[in-house]
């Protein structure tokens, strides 16, 4: 069984937020979001949050994808996983994390746990030119770990060591528990370290032994919006890389940002200063340019997004949408389309090979087959109280400048002529024309403005 513990009890004073600190964001999700949701692809059997500070806010957030703990008093690591009732005197491996270390990447954690398989307890570690004020890995003359020296503790000897503890360690669950009573706050911060679980392995003779991090940005804790941003950039530079490493093209990685959780094909090209956010997903061969914004979107192949807003909705193959267009809530456009400026569609289903140029808003819409739809027609949709649907059958033209006032339905073949404004359904293959009657005064316009003119000069 496999077993994890998030820490994430702490204030987070430095971020100087109303925010609880693992609930700010990097590469488009909450610090402890990237976290957990890396454990799920380990499927891990259970995952424990130790909250406190502000801990409403991790709930409303994980709800119940783990189960939670708490601790009302920080008195340091140890001391936090006392409270984790729901492990004690379960069998397996434990892997012990920070909801402020939020880079930790799946495959680290997959090599711990398998470390973990003939270990008691596997300690991450580094080794840093300039170790600062980490806590210091102690080895005996045969180079077994003996014990995990904090900063503030240590002696001059132990603070030349260049290996250092990242505070993540995985461990058999059962001595875990037995041991963590047994940590005491003998030193200079009277906290209840964890890291004295090592000593206290060793000397029982438990095996230990360490894995190490080759990136140390990998086990970064973030307590400043300084780190918050460095964290961003390494996770960006991490996730752009590994979509050009798969055949993507991102003309300006600098100015791209992917979530981690996007799927794009080979061949497609990202231009920059484009966000693509949420569980996007991208087909082969299709052209992102400048200024596009997708979230939660699905894309097809051989498509092209222009400049083009596209938020939890879906545009099939061969379709070029924009430049300035915005999908939204549900909306879906199939097979070769094209979508022009200025389009916004909501809750809308666009069947194949139609035409919307630009200037035109349909929401709450079905549109069918071989259908134009002219500049500046809007689907009036809303009565102030209730939302109505508008359905435009195959082969309808839509003229310029038309209202269509639902529920209405237009039938196949269908012409309504532009300008009109129409609240009655249109029977297949008829044509409807709604205009003011044309009214013509002889040299109307020339007294309109010279009688505006002189009642100007009279002001």
């Amino acid at each position: 069984m496999k077993y994890a513990i998030v820490l994430a009890a702490g204030k987070g004073t430095r971020m100087k937020s109303s925010i609880n600190k693992v609930m700010h964001p990097i590469a488009d999700k909450p610090l402890i979001g990237h976290l957990v949701d890396r454990l799920k692809k380990l499927n891990v059997d259970q995952i424990d949050v130790v909250v406190g500070y502000q801990q409403e806010q991790i709930r409303e957030y994980l709800k119940d994808s783990v189960r939670y703990s708490e601790q009302h008093e920080q008195k340091g690591t140890g001391h936090a996983l006392l409270h984790v009732d729901s492990l004690k005197d379960k069998k397996g491996k434990t892997i012990i994390l920070y909801g402020d270390c939020p880079l930790v990447q799946t495959e680290t954690m997959e090599m711990m746990f398998k470390e973990g398989e003939n270990s008691d307890l596997v300690v991450l570690s580094a080794k840093l030119e300039e170790p600062g004020v980490y806590g210091r890995i102690v080895r005996n003359s045969l180079g077994e770990i003996i014990r995990i020296v904090e900063f503030g503790d240590a002696n001059q000897e132990q603070r030349r060591i260049s290996e250092i503890n990242t505070g993540i360690y995985c461990v058999d669950n059962e001595l875990l528990f037995k041991y963590l009573p047994q940590i005491t706050n003998n030193n200079h911060s009277q906290e209840y370290y964890l890291t004295d679980i090592v000593e206290l392995f060793t000397k029982n003779g438990h095996k230990v032994k360490s894995v190490r991090v080759d990136d140390i940005n990998e086990v970064m804790g973030i307590n400043d919006r300084k780190q918050l941003a460095k964290a961003d950039a390494w996770l960006k530079e991490r996730i752009n890389n590994h979509w050009m490493t798969e055949g993507v093209t991102i003309v300006d990685p600098q100015n791209t940002y992917i979530s981690e959780d996007c799927v794009i094909g080979q061949d497609t090209t990202i231009h920059p200063n484009v966000v693509i956010k949420g569980k996007t997903v991208v087909g082969t061969n299709t052209v992102i340019t400048s200024n596009s914004w997708l979230e939660n979107a699905t894309i097809g192949d051989n498509t092209r997004i222009e400049s083009s807003k596209i938020i939890d909705s879906r545009v099939d193959n061969n379709c070029t949408i924009g430049p300035f267009a915005h999908l939204r809530m549900n909306t879906h456009v199939m097979d070769d389309n094209r979508l022009g400026n200025f389009v916004e569609f909501k809750n809308t289903i666009f069947h194949k090979n139609s035409r919307c140029a630009h200037l035109t808003y349909l929401g709450d819409c079905e549109v069918g087959e071989d259908v134009n739809i002219g500049c500046g027609v809007v689907t009036v949709n809303y009565d102030g109280k209730n939302k109505y649907r508008t359905k435009i059958n195959d082969g309808a033209f839509i003229g310029s400048n038309c209202n269509l006032i639902a529920p209405i339905v237009i039938g196949k073949n269908a012409v309504v002529a532009a300008g009109s404004t129409i609240s009655k359904d249109v029977l297949d293959n008829d044509m409807v024309i709604e205009r003011a009657e044309s009214i013509t005064k002889k040299e109307g316009g020339l007294k309109y403005k010279n009688k505006k003119k002189l009642e100007g000069d009279k002001k």
